[in-house]
C-alpha cells in the first residue's frame, strides 16, 4: 500500500507535544510498519492525514497547532480536514476521568488516531472498552486539566560556573591541602555533578573529600578523584507510581467539548458544530424507522441505518462534501 500523496509534507521532529496525559494516541489497531492508502479521501485531507499518521504520540492535535506546523494550510483548511477525517472515522475525541489509588482524579482529553477508518459503532466500542483500564503508565500528577504551559527550566548562563565546578573551587577554604587548580575542577566537575544528581548536596561533597586526609597531600586532585569515585553515593530509586485507572470515558465534539452524554454527535460531531449544509440533510433518531408494507402481511418496522439514509438525502439535495 502507498500514500496517496506521496509529497505530502511530513511534521519536523519539533512539532509541539501536548501537555501529558493529552495529544494523539493510537487506536491500538495499527500494525507496525505499515503505509496506509489513504487513496478514499481527497487530496487535502488525505496529506493532513498523512502528516497526522506521522506526528509521535502524545502530540498537540489542535488545528492552530496544526496549521502552525504545516507549510501549506492556514487554521481554517486544517479545522476542517479534522472534522472531515473525523466523520470518515479516522479520528475521535475521548474524555477520560482518571482515578489514583490515592484518591487524586483528574479529567484528560485525548485524541485517538486510526489509519484505518472505523465505524460508528467500532468508535462506540472502544469508548467502552476504556472504562476500568490501567493508564499507570500515562498518569501524571494533577487533578484538573491546565491550559498554561509548563514553566520550562532556566538554562544556566554559559559564563556561570556549574554548583558542582563551584563545589571543587571552595575545597581550598574547607582545607588548604585540598587546593585544586582550575584545570582539575573542570575535570573533576561531571563526577562531582553526578553526586549532586543523586542527591548529596555540596557539603557532603566537601565532607567526604576533606575528612580524614594524611597531614601532607602530595596530589589534591588524583586523591579527589579516588574519593569521588569510590564513595559516590547510590542512584536515587523512583518512587513508585500510584496506580491509575479510567473510571469513565465520554466521546466529545472536537471543536467544542460537549460530550456525547449532553449533545448527540454524528460521526463524531455535534450538531451545532457541523457546516449549515450538512445539518440541514441531518434525520434524527425518530426517523430511523419507517412501516414497510408487503402483501399479506402487516407494516412492520425496517432499521435504517443514519449514515445512508443522510447520504441519501444529501445525494436527493444535490449536497456533497465540499472540495479543498
Amino acid at each position: 500500500m502507498a500514500y496517496a500523496n506521496t509529497n505530502a509534507a511530513l511534521p519536523s521532529p519539533s512539532h509541539p507535544m501536548a501537555k501529558s496525559g493529552y495529544g494523539k494516541r493510537l487506536a491500538g489497531d495499527e500494525e507496525p510498519d505499515t503505509e496506509p492508502d489513504f487513496a478514499h479521501l481527497i487530496p487535502r485531507d488525505a496529506e493532513l492525514a498523512t502528516f497526522i499518521d506521522h506526528l509521535p504520540d502524545g502530540a498537540a492535535m489542535g488545528h492552530k497547532v496544526i496549521a502552525s506546523a504545516h507549510p501549506r494550510y492556514g487554521q481554517q483548511a486544517v479545522r476542517t480536514s479534522l472534522r472531515r477525517l473525523t466523520e470518515a472515522g479516522h479520528l475521535r475525541w475521548v474524555k477520560e476521568h482518571i482515578t489514583v489509588e490515592d484518591g487524586s482524579m483528574r479529567w484528560v482529553t485525548r485524541t485517538y488516531w486510526s489509519r484505518e477508518p472505523k465505524s460508528v459503532a467500532w468508535w462506540a466500542e472502544f469508548v467502552r472498552t476504556r472504562h476500568g483500564r490501567d493508564v499507570t503508565a500515562d498518569y501524571q500528577p494533577g487533578l484538573a486539566r491546565v491550559a498554561e504551559p509548563e514553566p520550562q527550566p532556566t538554562a544556566p548562563r554559559d559564563d556561570e560556573p556549574s554548583t558542582a565546578y563551584r563545589t571543587l573551587v571552595q575545597l581550598r577554604t574547607a582545607d588548604r591541602r585540598m587546593a585544586l587548580s582550575e584545570g582539575e575542577c573542570k575535570q573533576l566537575e561531571p563526577s562531582a555533578a553526578e553526586w549532586l544528581a543523586r542527591g548529596a548536596t555540596p557539603s557532603d561533597i566537601t565532607r567526604a573529600l576533606t575528612e580524614g586526609l594524611p597531614p601532607t597531600v602530595t596530589n589534591p586532585g588524583g586523591l579527589a578523584r579516588t574519593r569521588l569515585e569510590k564513595k559516590m553515593p547510590p542512584k536515587r530509586q523512583s518512587p513508585a507510581k500510584a496506580r491509575a485507572r479510567v473510571t469513565r470515558a465520554v466521546m466529545v465534539c472536537p471543536f467544542c467539548d460537549e460530550p456525547d452524554t449532553s449533545v448527540q454527535l454524528v460521526n463524531g460531531i455535534c450538531m451545532e458544530c457541523m457546516p449549515a449544509e450538512e445539518r440541514t440533510g441531518y434525520v434524527p433518531d425518530t426517523f430511523l424507522t419507517r412501516p414497510r408494507q408487503a402483501p399479506g402481511r402487516a407494516a412492520e418496522p425496517e432499521v435504517v441505518d443514519v449514515t445512508e439514509r443522510v447520504d441519501a438525502l444529501r445525494r436527493a439535495a444535490g449536497l456533497k462534501g465540499a472540495t479543498p
